[in-house]
């Protein structure tokens, strides 16, 4: 395991203030602010640490309230809202310097058999055959830049099957991007940890593809600034999170300020692991 994982493994392992209050440290980020990534699978390290083991996340929604201050703890409070008896529900409020700046819903549920289908896997070149990050961003980025994003993002392998955003300014294309992610490393098997660092890493490309359409490289670059605003995810199946998931994803709108990425994370044998739908602030600077 790479010390970057076990740095990400430590930053998730909340401290438990009360019954159902935690806390949680933050980590640098390629912008001033809490990663919203970070903030999303920590309040779901919350919820999960109230619910019975054999209850597994299936849903999450989230809203991004205020930027978090990466140098400030953050508070998660947990409600209890539901225990039914197939279905658990929670509500976790994250707060900093007494003010929310993250609330999150998530459902759990309980195993049961059901109706199967899903939607065929796309192709995409095998994980194995593309450049790490290492190797792609300083191809794309300016020196300090990339140094700052690849060690952002140390944690885990993330793997581009096409030129990323910053790698194709001024050159619109399709709304689409694919990536493949696993983390550096074998981690336990533990359910709820291999959701949350695929929670984690879901808010690092999704809004990609909105750039595409439109030639921009994005916060890497400068050409322009924006923020998740919100964030929802369902789980259909088991998953390993330190075994190659292919990021499927695409935006089918932008306006107002704001853009739509929406997609769907397969296992390497095919199976559809997730569903992730996300809007953000996309802003084009003045001046």
């Amino acid at each position: 395991m790479s010390s970057a994982l076990d740095a990400l493994l430590d930053l998730l392992d909340l401290e438990r203030i009360e019954q159902d209050i935690f806390r949680g440290r933050s980590r640098s980020a390629v912008v001033p602010r809490v990663f919203g990534g970070q903030v999303a699978a920590q309040a779901l390290v919350a919820a999960g640490r109230t619910v019975p083991e054999d209850r597994t996340a299936h849903s999450l929604h989230a809203y991004f309230l205020r930027m978090g201050d990466p140098g400030a703890p953050i508070v998660y409070t947990v409600d209890r809202i539901r225990d039914g008896r197939s279905f658990t529900t929670r509500r976790v409020v994250a707060v900093q310097h007494g003010q929310p700046i993250f609330h999150l819903s998530a459902s759990f549920q309980t195993y049961e058999e059901g109706l199967e289908h899903q939607a065929a896997m796309p192709s995409a070149p095998a994980p194995e055959t593309l450049p790490t990050a290492a190797e792609m961003l300083p191809r794309h980025l300016p020196p300090h830049v990339a140094k700052r994003l690849v060690e952002a993002r140390a944690a885990v392998d993330l793997r581009y099957a096409d030129v990323p955003p910053w790698g194709s300014v001024g050159q619109p294309r399709e709304p689409r991007s694919q990536v493949w992610f696993r983390t550096n490393g074998k981690l336990a098997d533990d359910p709820l940890l291999h959701v949350c660092l695929a929670t984690y890493v879901s808010d690092m490309t999704l809004l990609d593809s909105v750039l595409l359409a439109h030639g921009r490289g994005g916060w890497a670059v400068g050409d322009v600034v924006g923020a998740s605003l919100d964030h929802a995810m369902w789980f259909h199946r088991p998953f390993r999170a330190d075994e190659w998931l292919l990021y499927d994803q695409e935006s089918p709108s932008a306006s107002g300020g704001r853009g739509l990425g929406q997609a769907r994370i397969y296992t390497q044998d095919g199976r559809l692991a997730i569903t992730v739908i996300q809007e953000g602030v996309v802003r084009v600077p003045r001046g």
